[in-house]
């Protein structure tokens, strides 16, 4: 049994014992706490309650976990907003729709069915910055709150936002419907059996899609195969596309806020590149700047240089490519890993936009998904991982790595990335998994491995 807290909520396995597992126990402290730094960070006047949107993933926990957490909120006196199976995005924007105190996302992303986790959103629909997480986890820690009295207990109202973010997309300046609608592709979608099969569907009808193949759009939870949008997982899809059957195809995660691409030819466009073909589109109409983490392409960097604009790096995690993003005016930025941010439509990863946008400039190109890809600059990345033993201290690990590689661009801001002349090493903690991630890219495969394995055996 596992359960990881970190400023960004709180994650774990289903079931185990208090502090093992993510159980009701947990879960009731947790949400109160959250409560208790809402409550003192609103701005509540006349006796109005503060107001929280719920909403969650399709996983087979969701229903026990949706159900501890609006109680526990109403509990606490707050006025829920409960927006049933929605995806992250949905939540964020529903956030600010509402004109809530905060957001209670249930969702454990891309991890397998057995975990869940609470993502903790602030009034703007955005995650929680490091002070305001430090501080939710010390009133957890102290179970320093208090219910409320009978006559202040909240009440819950049920609403379906899908609808309103749908809405929203379609409003975006760079949004072309209509040639989309012309275009009258076909598209093939995978969305692991959870609320993108509401999402996907939907954003694509309104985009004027009427050819959709649907793979694993039952939100019943049962993911059909490990939810992270990789190659290895994509095989089903990618053989329907092998045989000629969609002009592309789009792959999301349990919760949508990541983006793959397929090509018509059933080759991965690659998840870095959701967000390099999303930014040169945009790049294209509103030239500026961008920002991505320090493990993501360099692709995306060279694009930005192509228009005029300037790269940024941020630690890696949403939070922070978002507080980079605002520092240095990025108009569009995101995640390699298919994480699209686009600020004219909300501070959040979005596939939503993402594919309102990839069809865009399909559209705008005039071309198939395998030729677009080939406009932009090629690197390979390759992702490995240390599996930690207790006994291992990864500061000593990270800082013998450092003193090693010296001579060469050395950046500690998030553990530690060293830059080649032939392509960079990033290494550093995960934050929701005991291991340290090894992340690597280069020219070809060959050599990002080979970069990788340089690393990693000075460790081992």
């Amino acid at each position: 049994m596992s359960l990881v807290k970190s400023i960004s909520g709180i994650r774990g396995t289903i079931g185990g014992r208090v502090g093992e597992g993510l159980n009701p126990v947990d879960i009731v402290r947790f949400t109160a706490a959250y409560a208790v730094q809402r409550i003192a960070a609103s701005d509540l006047k006349d006796g109005r309650r503060p107001r929280i949107v719920v909403g969650r993933d399709a996983r087979i926990s969701g229903e026990m976990v949706d159900l501890l957490v609006t109680g526990t909120l109403l509990g606490m006196g707050c006025d829920v907003i409960n927006i049933g199976m929605a995806s992250t995005p949905t939540t964020e924007v529903a956030v600010t729709g509402e004109q809530a105190d905060g957001g209670i996302i249930l969702t454990a992303s891309h991890n397998p069915k057995q975990w869940n986790a609470l993502k903790l959103l602030n009034e703007k629909g955005e995650f929680l910055n490091d002070a305001e997480g430090k501080e939710v986890l010390s009133i957890a820690e102290k179970e320093d709150f208090c219910f409320a009295e009978v006559e202040h207990i909240g009440h819950v109202t049920h609403k379906d936002y899908l609808p309103y973010h749908v809405k929203k997309v379609l409003e975006l300046k760079l949004v072309n419907r209509d040639a989309i609608a012309r275009r009258n592709f076909t598209v093939a979608i995978d969305c692991v059996n959870s609320v993108g099969g509401l999402a996907i569907p939907a954003i694509l009808e309104a985009l004027g899609v009427k050819n959709i193949i649907r793979l694993n759009c039952e939100p019943t939870g049962h993911f059909a195969h490990n939810p992270e949008p990789l190659p290895q997982h994509l095989t089903e899809i990618s053989e329907l596309l092998k045989q000629g059957k969609a002009d592309v195809g789009f792959v999301v995660d349990p919760d949508v806020d990541r983006l793959a691409i397929i090509c018509e030819n059933g080759t991965m466009f690659g998840e870095e590149y959701t967000l390099v073909s999303v930014a040169d589109y945009v790049l294209c109409h509103t030239p500026g700047n961008t920002c991505s983490n320090m493990s993501s392409t360099r692709a995306l960097s060279d694009v930005t240089r192509l228009h005029g604009g300037e790269y940024s790096a941020s630690a890696v995690g949403e939070v922070n490519v978002v507080t980079e993003m605002k520092r240095v005016g990025a108009v569009i930025g995101g995640e390699g890993n298919g994480g699209v941010i686009y600020p004219a439509a909300h501070y959040g990863r979005d596939a939503l936009v993402g594919i309102a946008l990839f069809l865009s400039a399909l559209v705008e190109r005039d071309c198939t998904v395998s030729e677009l890809r080939k406009t932009f600059p090629n690197y390979c990345i390759s992702k490995n991982r240390i599996d930690l033993a207790p006994s291992m201290d990864v500061d000593a690990i990270l800082a013998k790595v450092k003193e090693h590689f010296k001579d060469e661009r050395v950046n500690d801001r998030d553990g530690v990335k060293i830059d080649f002349a032939e392509g960079w090493v990033h290494l550093r903690k995960s934050n929701t998994e005991p291991i340290i991630r090894v992340y690597s890219e280069a020219a070809t495969m060959d050599e990002a491995n080979h970069l990788a394995q340089r690393v990693m055996q000075l460790i081992q």
